[in-house]
């Protein structure tokens, strides 16, 4: 007789759309003056960190630091937060696990990169198509305060689903955490129900140059896909690559926290208990998970409403 043979469903919880990128800068007034007239930004609040918010990020010391939170001219509800840290001077990303690249979608990257030509940020990767879709044109830039910023161009048919420039210098979409081997960035995404893509090799010029490195050099790199178009990247840096110091209590300087949106943080395993995450219009709290390369992943819940 024959047998039949079901499907389980897969009841795991997605990991929602990217909701804000936090970076532990040294000057707040270089960053806003960077971001507002360089790349449109607009100054969405000027406040301090809570106690609460800083307890549920493991990092009590910030408490009371001062924050800026800016967003796209296009008013969509994805930030970028400023926290002030004299500890973050001399912080360059590309070198050490964690988070450390922020890919922005621009409407035109070449016309960007005429602006950025004179100012803070420095340009370690001119605009060019990438090698698998010529009709995608890409740029990297170190800013202000040593962040990595990824500047992309999604032009007609390259059949990705990728969040669209609403503005001249749209939304975060992907946001990028490395570490000492990319099979084991994909441990904790792995709780969630989202489409993996395994590592594969290809040349990443941006990091060959942070490490002296031949520019064909290939690194690995995957991916964990979002809703709304947006992405995680998950690169394998090189043996030079090493932990970022980061002062206990304190977050991390540079790229700090990545926050997604959850349905619910019932049942995770969060480093503190939850708390309001300050971001506006969230009314929702907000919890904390570590990833392998010790990446601070924060998750909103949207569920409550």
């Amino acid at each position: 007789m024959p047998t039949c043979t079901r499907e389980l469903a897969d009841t795991r919880p997605l990991l929602g759309t990217i909701r804000a990128v936090t970076y532990v800068v040294p000057d707040l007034d270089q960053v806003e003056a960077a971001y507002v007239r360089l790349l449109g930004y607009r100054i969405v609040e000027r406040s301090r960190v809570a106690q609460t918010q800083a307890l549920a990020w493991g990092a009590p010391e910030a408490t009371q630091r001062r924050m800026l939170t800016m967003g796209p001219a296009s008013g969509e509800c994805v930030y970028l937060r400023f926290i002030e840290g004299m500890e973050a001077r001399g912080w360059t990303a590309l070198t050490t696990f964690g988070w450390n690249a922020t890919e922005f979608v621009v409407r035109d990257v070449d016309l960007l990169a005429e602006r950025l030509a004179v100012g803070p940020f420095e340009i370690i990767g001119p605009p060019k198509p990438l090698g698998r879709f010529p009709m995608i044109r890409a740029m990297q830039a170190l800013g202000p305060a040593g962040e990595c910023c990824y500047f992309t161009q999604v032009g007609a048919g390259s059949g990705l689903e990728l969040a669209e420039a609403r503005s001249f210098v749209g939304r975060v979409f992907i946001v990028v955490a490395a570490g000492a081997e990319a099979d084991a960035l994909f441990e904790p995404y792995a709780r969630f129900a989202n489409k993996q893509e395994a590592p594969v090799a290809t040349a990443v010029q941006v990091i060959s140059r942070a490490h002296g490195l031949p520019p064909e050099t290939l690194h690995r790199h995957g991916l964990v896909r979002l809703p709304g178009g947006t992405l995680i990247e998950l690169d394998q840096y090189p043996a030079s690559a090493g932990i970022r110091p980061t002062v206990s209590g304190a977050l991390e300087v540079g790229m700090a926290i990545v926050t997604f949106e959850v349905d619910a943080l019932d049942g995770w395993p969060l480093l503190a208990p939850a708390a309001r995450c300050g971001l506006p219009g969230a009314a929702g709290r907000a919890g904390c998970l570590r990833g392998a390369a010790g990446e601070l992943i924060e998750l909103l819940e949207i569920g409550a409403g």
